[in-house]
């Protein structure tokens, strides 16, 4: 009881300290459960006793015989359920085919060139180096997403790592499910063919079971079939019994059935996706806090101490710095990203759970097994896993303004609500070459944006997690347009300073216009036009205009004439280099030149 207990706290410690000096959890994880483990038994313990111990002699410890492979095996499902349901197409509509070539491509790089590596350099088999190279071709959202949330880079480039993360994490597994199958079934006549038709079963059994489950859930949970307080457990229950099922009728099916449903639910039109997403997130961190802990604290200091020479450093450099980028470069190939993005996303290559979690299980039935070499199997991956994440998290930020991936000025737009008045602002500016993101919480208001094909995200400003969304690291301007002046005041106070470093704006409100010295400086376009003023004109007039500017005094007597007409509505300058700058009500702070244009919003108006 006492280590169930121990296990928990310190899992849940370690997210805390991971919080607080944002780096990767699975770092503080590993070096508790390495504490907690070998290192208390090899230095620690009077009686050389592990104080977390899994497993003892097989038979003993938390858990005995096969209960560590079945714990982890359903806590990985459940932890790739959740990822698959925060993948979103429209997020790759840029870069799909970069990601694609690197989940391909790039997987083939990395498993033959660390397979070959590892042979040679450890002696070891071709069966085992190859599993060694299957199992890290995985890099992992748990360990990519912290360190990209505190980086600002464009959008492109943060989805290329957050999609490969996810997706590569199943094909990962299903390359050293295959391998690990040619090791257990070994040679002859049929080896070739078992292991395709078992890959075959795998592909067909993982694909046909996650998609069907998915409408299937989608379909009672939208009906309202289960009650709202058993929503949670009954979506649980689904993902355990669609991972299990596909188990059953192909082995080590199930990781793709879990992460094919929850990509289909994730893209779907499920009614309570976002409650669905807090709960399984919640789990996902307990889950993950176990069982990293459990699954350091399983290694022996034996198994460590085969990795101290200098080919485990060898391995190490030439994975990280020779076959990342031959794998990156290779994927991506004539796309639309820059050398530098290239060079950035060659050097974030973590990896994560699934690597860790499957190489403990594999490992350890090899070595049932008395296969030679598969003793090297978990400590290898673990020095990969640790090695790559301690590197990153310390220096991904400064290798980002080394090749100038650092934004160091977010341009990007977030503007709260998606109304008419919204899209069409949106619209305007996205056709001027500006990033906008619309942020609403009604459907039918998104459903609209990504008719136009704008950027939209259903979500309330009072969710945490647009705080923690990376795709949003460039933005820099923040405009909230909603008729709500809490929600305005709101969005404001919790957005603007990581959201508005560039300058954060709302609508004034009814009461603020009526009084002539309430003047907000954070006051948008105009200090005669609220959220109902701009409505109406939206509606009347959907269409923005643009007139040259010839001076500051032309500038001002132009901007007189628009908050005189109740028509028309000031919003932009267009600088004559190109730049859009956001007129606040404020507007005759705004400094311009000769030859910039003035944007209003609704009819034409002769000056």
């Amino acid at each position: 009881m006492l280590e169930l207990a121990g296990i928990i706290i310190l899992g849940i410690l370690a997210q805390w300290v991971a919080w607080k000096f944002k780096i990767p959890a699975i770092l503080p994880l590993i070096l508790i459960g390495l504490l907690v483990g070998p290192i208390a038994a090899e230095f620690l313990s009077e009686d050389g006793a592990k104080w977390i111990e899994p497993i003892w002699n097989g038979t003993k410890g938390l858990f005995p015989g096969d209960g560590l492979y079945y714990f982890v095996s359903l806590a990985i499902s459940i932890i790739l359920f959740e990822g698959g349901l925060t993948l979103k197409r429209e997020e790759i509509k840029n870069v799909g085919p970069s990601i694609t070539k690197l989940i391909t491509v790039g997987s083939a790089v990395t498993f033959f060139g660390a397979g070959v590596l590892a042979h040679y350099l450890f002696n070891l088999s071709w069966e085992i180096s190859f599993l060694f190279s299957g199992l890290i071709i995985v890099t992992g959202p748990t360990v990519i997403t912290p360190i990209l949330r505190n980086i600002p880079l464009k959008k492109d480039v943060s989805a290329v790592l957050k999609w490969e993360g996810i997706l590569i994490d199943p094909i990962g597994a299903l390359v050293a499910v295959l391998v690990f199958e040619f090791i257990s079934v070994g040679g002859g006549s049929g080896f070739t063919k078992t292991a395709l038709v078992e890959f075959g079963k795998i592909l067909l059994f993982g694909t046909s079971f996650g998609f069907t489950f998915a409408h299937a859930l989608a379909f009672v949970i939208n009906k309202k079939l289960v009650p709202h307080y058993l929503l949670n457990v009954v979506s649980l229950s689904t993902v355990l019994l669609v991972f299990v099922e596909s188990e059953i009728f192909a082995h080590e099916s199930g990781l793709l059935a879990v992460v094919v449903m929850g990509m289909v639910l994730g893209n779907g039109k499920l009614k309570n996706i976002k409650e669905l997403l807090y709960f399984k997130e919640s789990l996902s961190v307990l889950l993950i806090s176990i069982l990293f802990i459990l699954l350091a604290a399983n290694i022996d200091i034996k198994d460590l101490m085969l990795l101290y020479n200098w080919k485990t450093a060898v391995l190490f450099a030439v994975v990280v710095f020779v076959i990342r980028p031959l794998a990156v470069f290779l994927s991506t190939y004539k796309s639309k990203l820059k050398t530098n993005e290239k060079l950035f996303i060659s050097w974030v290559g973590p990896r994560g759970i699934v690597a860790a979690g499957i190489a403990s299980l594999f490992g350890s039935k090899l070595l049932k097994q008395g296969v030679e070499g598969a003793e090297y199997i978990t400590p290898l991956v673990f020095m990969i896993v640790l090695g790559t994440v301690l590197l990153n998290a310390t220096t991904a930020r400064i290798f980002a303004k080394i090749v100038g991936v650092f934004l160091t000025s977010s341009d990007g737009i977030l503007i709260i609500g998606a109304s008419p008045a919204s899209r069409l602002i949106a619209s305007y500016l996205k056709q001027n070459g500006r990033r906008v993101v619309l942020i609403d919480s009604n459907p039918n208001h998104i459903k609209k944006a990504d008719d136009m094909e704008l950027e939209a995200i259903e979500a309330s400003v009072y969710d945490d997690d647009l705080s923690e969304n990376i795709e949003l690291n460039d933005v820099g301007y923040l405009m909230s347009l909603t008729g709500s002046s809490v929600i305005n005041e709101y969005a404001l106070n919790k957005f603007s300073q990581q959201f508005g470093e560039q300058g954060a704006f709302r609508l004034i409100s009814s009461d603020e216009m009526k009084n002539s010295n309430d003047n907000t400086e954070l006051g948008l376009f105009s200090h005669t036009d609220d959220y109902i003023n701009l409505s109406e004109v939206v509606r009347n007039f959907p269409k923005i205009n643009e007139v040259e500017i010839t001076s500051k005094e032309d500038y001002l007597a132009k901007i007189n004439k628009l908050n005189s007409e109740i028509t028309s509505i000031p919003i932009f300058v267009k600088s004559n280099d190109g730049k859009i700058h956001i007129i606040s009500s404020y507007s005759e702070k705004m400094n311009v030149e000769e030859g910039n244009m003035l944007m209003y919003l609704g009819k034409k108006i002769e000056f």
